[in-house]
């Protein structure tokens, strides 16, 4: 009966748990995705920047889960002079509000996230990023 869990003690997930369930939700990926993906950093947050916010116009940090930051396909060079590799930020807090309200596991949310940010940036279609989920999550 759930009146009786002891909720006293309960906890949310940290960064480091994050960190770990981004690890594993990027091993679960497909290879050649995560081979596509070069030298990928996924960065775990509590929420954005101010300035990334200012940037993107939006208000609350609970609106965004994601972001891909990097230079675009369309820009990158073999020439181009060594830089950060690219990175996609996870928002904690943001994603554990998001999951509070719609009921799937946070590990599969989490893997959603991942997949759009990475598959928003190589210009893949809705379809083709929901079978990428669907081969992570098995």
């Amino acid at each position: 009966m759930a009146d009786d869990i002891d909720w006293g003690p309960a906890t949310a997930p940290t960064l480091a748990t994050f960190e770990m369930l981004a690890g594993q939700a990027w091993n679960r990926l497909p290879s050649d995705f995560r081979q596509m993906c070069g030298d990928l950093v996924i960065r775990c947050e509590d929420f954005a920047i101010d300035e990334v916010l200012d940037e993107l116009g939006i208000e609350s940090p609970f609106d965004l889960m994601g972001l891909y930051q990097g230079v675009s396909l369309d820009k990158k060079s073999l020439s181009d002079t060594p830089r950060e590799p690219d990175m996609v930020f996870l928002y904690r807090r943001a994603i554990l509000d998001y999951w509070a309200d719609e009921g799937e596991t946070l590990g599969d949310l989490i893997t959603h996230v991942l997949v759009h940010e990475i598959g928003h940036h190589f210009g893949f279609s809705d379809a083709d990023m929901e079978e990428i989920e669907q081969d992570a999550l098995g």
